[in-house]
């Protein structure tokens, strides 16, 4: 089933270039900020984490702010309206034994429905495209309720013809998925999984071509700048580097909390080869040959996959301890009883992770997958991604020199207080949609 393109939108009259002209805000009056993600839940990834901060930092700032989201919803401020726009959610489903979800019946109504469990019966991840639709029936009659729209990376072609009717949008992306791709059909261990892989980013044509539709566009980092540009074709210029915050009064040091002197930690998903938590287990096998105690804890599920396979080969699997379902308060006093937080990840448009680590005062090894250097910078450790010998040789390091863990972790804390925050990026944000609003005005 293929992803309707923009052509199959020109014939609609919705999408007329002719939209009456919108009276643009004046430059310091409070925007009406529409936020739409198509999953929103900060379990599901950044992306929640950073729907939910920088909708509070920009109604801290006076603005007023809705956040429009599929299932699982995020959690926001109470200040943030949150809009519901329910989807089929399959992969929340009981699934039948041929591995499908059973169909919905009675909810599928719209050919947005239709479509989303097709899609997902045939192996194509479908959801940015049927939110966008959704999307667009929600709000082709409440433009006039808003100044901009600010998308979370759902890059959908119900956005475009929004803009098509005269709203202003502007875009984030944190991390080109072309990455993922990439990574996950190198990491495919059978000809059936890589032709999975390739058919599940099926979304990806459309993000493309979407991208370079919208003016501007934020990005995370300079290394995602790279990326979009190289993968997308979005010249530079047409992008704004945003750094996202991290939420210091959660992520804290605790010197309440003793802190041991030989657990690991780690955030990442067990089969997500992007996350690159195969390469700290090998390492951390090889640590264990000379530091039996070392401890190896990882916020994440282990599921039937590539990871537990490797566990189980390399002897280790009743070593590493699996933590999921937990608060971030939970995970906060974690990362103050734990000796070092290691982020293996091979890519990362960000990394919020080893982000609030540091901001928690740990001292971190992370490697430098994408943006992994620029948050990290002179406060930790950095390592070639994919190489387990170069962590092991960090981490061991590490717990030989306590002196060094400290000062790292100092490093650290300051390092994110001063140049990761929720504020500054929400002032940067208002001066772009500010940048989106004239450019709909103008007609460019």
């Amino acid at each position: 089933m293929a992803t309707p393109g923009y052509a199959h939108f020109r014939g609609e009259s919705e999408t007329s270039t002719n939209a009456p002209r919108r009276t643009p805000p004046l430059p310091d009056a409070p925007l009406r900020i529409m936020l739409p993600s198509y999953r929103s839940h900060p379990f599901t990834g950044g992306q929640g984490v950073y729907m939910r901060h920088v909708s509070k930092a920009l109604v801290d700032m006076g603005h007023k702010v809705d956040v429009v989201s599929g299932p699982p919803y995020p959690v926001l401020d109470p200040r943030v309206t949150l809009i519901k726009l329910p989807s089929l959610d399959l992969y929340a489903r009981e699934m039948t034994r041929f591995g499908f979800p059973l169909p919905p019946l009675k909810e599928m109504k719209t050919f947005a429905d239709y479509y989303e469990y097709f899609a997902h019966f045939t192996g194509k991840f479908g959801e940015p495209y049927t939110f966008g639709e959704r999307l667009y029936h929600y709000m082709k009659t409440r433009l006039h309720e808003y100044d901009v729209i600010h998308d979370n990376q759902t890059l959908c072609w119900g956005l475009v013809k929004l803009q098509k009717m005269g709203i202003p949008v502007a875009g984030t992306i944190h991390h080109p998925i072309t990455m993922d791709r990439r990574i996950a059909i190198d990491a495919a261990d059978s000809l059936k999984l890589n032709l999975l892989t390739r058919r599940w980013y099926h979304f990806l044509s459309m993000q493309k071509k979407v991208s370079r539709l919208l003016d501007p566009i934020i990005v995370v980092s300079e290394s995602t700048k790279r990326d979009v540009s190289k993968d997308f074709r979005i010249p530079p210029e047409r992008m704004e580097l945003v750094y996202h915050g991290i939420d210091i009064e959660q992520w804290r040091p605790k010197p309440e909390i003793q802190r041991a002197d030989n657990k690991l930690i780690a955030i990442a998903s067990a089969d997500v080869p992007l996350k690159g938590l195969i390469y700290l287990i090998e390492a951390y096998a090889v640590l264990l040959k000379e530091r039996p105690d070392l401890e190896l804890t990882v916020i994440g599920s282990l599921r039937e996959g590539l990871t537990k396979k490797r566990l189980i080969k390399l002897g280790i699997l009743d070593k590493v301890k699996f933590v999921s379902g937990i608060s971030e308060e939970e995970i906060s006093d974690l990362y103050a009883g734990s000796t070092i937080a290691v982020t293996p990840s091979v890519y990362e448009g960000f990394g919020y992770p080893v982000g609030e680590a540091m901001s928690s005062g740990m001292a971190v090894v992370s490697t430098t997958g994408g943006s992994l250097p620029e948050v990290v910078g002179d406060a930790g450790l950095l390592v070639p991604p994919k190489d387990p010998g170069a962590l092991a040789s960090a981490i061991a390091k590490l717990l030989d020199n306590p002196e060094l863990r400290a000062e790292l972790g100092e490093k650290a804390r300051a390092r994110i207080v001063t140049q990761f925050n929720w504020p500054r990026a929400a002032r940067q944000v208002t001066q772009i949609y500010h940048r989106a609003i004239a450019n709909a005005h103008n007609g460019s």
